[in-house]
């Protein structure tokens, strides 16, 4: 396994495993919408992309990927980067794949000079949340309501 920056010719493939995410998120799979949202992030300079990959018989193979986003933080006066994706295609699950994205994100976010790394995942993701607290995320518990509009 190895994991690299997604560049726009690695696309293809990045569609494959978001499309995969979606629809663990009970989303309907759309191949190309998802192709289109991913596409226009990386021509965008939108998001970063980190993929891991396999070599199999037919070339690459997708295992999972994450994409960060950039935000800022006011009061620090610094770059942070949002987890906003994390996923490891079911057949790659227990090999180290989520642990490697974990350390692309931290990696990027030492290299920008970033505040930090901000993730948010649902109430029962359980094994999500053994992986993010075991990788050191620190659950927020001085903040009690996330708002939307």
């Amino acid at each position: 396994m190895k994991i690299v920056r997604a560049e726009i010719n690695q696309l293809d493939l990045v569609t494959d495993v978001f499309n995969q995410y979606r629809v663990f998120y009970d989303q309907k799979s759309d191949l190309e919408s998802c192709r289109e949202y991913l596409k226009e992030r990386m021509e965008n300079d939108e998001s970063v992309i980190f993929l891991a990959v396999d070599e199999g018989e037919e070339g690459l193979e997708p295992l999972g990927f994450t994409q960060l986003y950039p935000i800022f933080s006011s009061v620090s006066l610094k770059r942070h980067w949002l987890l906003n994706d994390l996923f490891v295609a079911e057949k790659a699950r227990r090999r180290g794949v989520g642990e490697g994205l974990l350390n692309q994100a931290k990696n990027l976010a030492e290299e920008t000079n970033a505040k930090g790394l901000t993730l948010e995942t649902s109430h029962d993701n359980f094994n999500a949340q053994k992986l993010y607290e075991k990788f050191g995320f620190k659950k927020h518990t001085e903040f009690h309501y996330t708002y939307s509009l």
